[in-house]
């Protein structure tokens, strides 16, 4: 063989071997995963993930819920290759058509359950409430109806309102044995999330229809839980555990009480629509 056959054939190989690592889907993404808030226990779970699975060249771009879906949206629209941080609940996955990456390593941990908690004594100041909200429990398309609602432009309040309406004898569950009041306050905290944000003002507009006052203070999780802890807040129905939010009731554990699950079986993990070809985490390496 000539030397310059020779050197023909080791730069094809060459260039073969760069354009293949050109096009791996980690190049095509910029080995870049999408996420949310940085203080969410899914952003912490994921730099988990991102080490579990010896992931060294990807970094998560924390934003907000909303800019991680408009991410998304962007990129099904163009028929783009996209991988972003992922929940169930949500109104994403009735939307579009969106798949989970395996996790084979269990990152992620096993499903969780969404629970209503309260801050330490509220049970003592207002029985009445905290019978309300530890009967509140309902389901994932339950919520996922009223997150769509939402999603499609029906104000939070209005699409809460329309859902207990349509859901009398579910909502009946949750007042049984409740008294109406009149004008007394309470004050609920959520996360911008859309599946806290269909929770809490569904729960809001229950106590309302009771005679309850009722304020919503948006807030970060920590913001959320601190709050709560200190009785700035009455109650939150946006507590994911065990594993999400575990480090938040590790901290303020001797300052709440937790009343259980109001919705069983979440998921977490990493995102891609279904047009992609990878199906697990590991597919993410080079």
């Amino acid at each position: 063989m000539s030397m310059f056959l020779l050197a023909v054939l080791t730069l094809a190989g060459c260039q073969s071997q760069s354009s293949g690592n050109a096009g791996s889907f980690g190049n095509q993404v910029d080995h870049k995963i999408i996420g949310i808030d940085p203080g969410a226990g899914l952003m912490k779970l994921t730099d988990t993930t991102i080490k579990d699975y010896k992931l060294n060249n990807w970094t998560v771009q924390s934003g907000s819920e909303s800019t991680m879906i408009a991410a998304l949206d962007k990129a099904i629209k163009k028929k783009e290759p996209i991988v972003v941080t992922g929940w169930t609940p949500h109104w994403m996955f009735q939307k579009y058509d969106l798949k989970y990456l395996k996790d084979p390593k269990g990152s992620y941990g096993a499903s969780e359950n969404i629970h209503t908690v309260v801050h330490k004594g509220f049970e003592k100041e207002d029985p009445n409430a905290t019978k309300v909200l530890d009967q509140f429990s309902w389901t994932a398309d339950d919520m996922g109806k009223v997150m769509l609602s939402i999603q499609k432009g029906t104000d939070a309040k209005k699409a809460a309102a329309e859902w207990v309406k349509d859901n009398e004898d579910k909502v009946g569950t949750w007042t049984k044995g409740a008294d109406k009041v009149s004008g007394k306050n309470i004050k609920l905290g959520y996360v911008a999330w859309a599946s806290e944000i269909a929770s809490t003002n569904v729960v809001a507009t229950v106590l309302e229809n009771l005679g309850y006052n009722v304020t919503l203070e948006q807030l970060g999780a920590g913001q959320m839980w601190a709050g709560l802890a200190k009785g700035s807040d009455d109650a939150i129905v946006a507590a994911w555990l065990p594993s999400t939010h575990a480090d938040y009731m590790k901290q303020f554990k001797n300052k709440v009480t937790d009343l259980g699950p109001n919705l069983k079986g979440t998921k977490l993990g990493l995102v891609v629509p279904s047009y992609v070809k990878i199906n697990s985490i590991d597919d993410l390496k080079d």
